[in-house]
């Protein structure tokens, strides 16, 4: 492939399990040195199409090239080119930091006269040098999670997979590794990532959203919330009770996008330009209560994605995909 040439692209990508539609339509375009994010609730399909690109599953529908491989036909080639983590990325805990790098460089194919130096590169580069005769099962979750990502870039993969890696972390170490990400992207590796966490998808390049096995939007976090026109805003009330109240009342006006109560704390957005500190004053003053403050916030990948998806849901459930076709052998 040349180095122009997106590392995953994919045309109208579909997979079904019997009657069931995991993916119905993704069609994806990847550049070079990106960090590429993959938002959806669980069972949207994030999972499905990443083990599609990784060619561990074949698609039911569509086409698509990783690494310059035919996702279908060339599954094998793929899996030599790329890493893989997932949360639940298995780890031998009761060998050392050291041998677990050394495992892996060997199932990954380093050859053996680089294996012993490449381990040591990536131990320093890791921050897990003086961990490294540590039994991986006595690690904490964090270090653990270090220690997988060392292994699934042991070979120097073009591109990474991570497929929810930082679910169960705790903050501290789920920032420490989003800078190991961004080191390796700044040093031109591809990273897509599949994540719950809202302000992990702001650090992303750009972003895919996807609901029902359908791409709901692709690009940067900001052209994202840009595109969805919210207004947000954030109001205090006397209590906790009269925000449950203001909340209900708001709910009923078309104009509402979004409202959350957080104790006497209300996040209101709307749409079509409506202004939500007008509205909210206007609602709550026919009920009888005060607006003790309001002020403008700044509309989050969140608020898009919650918007995407509620309108999304109100829409007629997509049409069924036409029989599958029977898969063609593997070479």
């Amino acid at each position: 492939m040349t180095p122009e040439a997106p590392i995953i692209e994919t045309k109208h990508l579909a997979r079904r399990f019997g009657q069931l539609v995991a993916v119905r339509d993704v069609s994806l375009s990847v550049a070079r040195g990106e960090i590429f994010g993959v938002l959806g609730p669980n069972g949207a399909g994030k999972s499905t199409t990443i083990r599609m690109l990784c060619g561990i599953l074949d698609p039911s529908g569509g086409e698509g090239r990783v690494v310059g491989y035919d996702i279908r036909h060339e599954a094998e080639r793929i899996k030599e080119r790329i890493g893989y983590m997932t949360q639940r990325f298995s780890l031998y805990e009761d060998l050392s930091v050291q041998d677990n790098l050394a495992f892996y460089a060997g199932i990954y194919g380093v050859p053996r006269r680089l294996r012993k130096n490449r381990v040591r590169q990536v131990l320093e580069q890791t921050g897990l040098a003086e961990r490294r005769k540590q039994l991986a099962g006595t690690l904490s979750g964090g270090w653990k999670q270090r220690v997988a990502l060392a292994s699934a870039t042991i070979h120097e993969p073009p591109l990474i997979f991570l497929d929810e890696p930082t679910a169960g972390v705790d903050p501290v170490s789920r920032r420490e590794f989003w800078e190991q990400i961004h080191g390796l992207a700044a040093a031109g590796t591809t990273i897509l990532v599949t994540t719950h966490y809202m302000d992990e998808a702001e650090r992303c390049h750009r972003l895919a959203f996807i609901f029902r096995g359908t791409l709901l939007d692709v690009g940067t976090p900001d052209e994202i919330v840009t595109r969805r026109t919210l207004r947000v805003a954030e109001l205090s009330l006397p209590t906790t009770e009269s925000a449950v109240r203001a909340a209900a009342a708001l709910r009923d006006r078309g104009e509402v996008d979004e409202v959350a109560h957080y104790g006497h704390l209300l996040r209101l957005a709307t749409r079509g330009g409506a202004d939500p500190e007008s509205l909210a004053r206007e609602v709550c003053g026919a009920i009888g209560l005060p607006v003790e403050m309001s002020r403008p916030a700044r509309p989050t990948v969140e608020d898009a994605f919650v918007s995407m998806v509620r309108e999304d849901l109100s829409a007629p459930l997509p049409q069924p995909l036409a029989p599958a076709p029977a898969p063609e052998p593997r070479p």
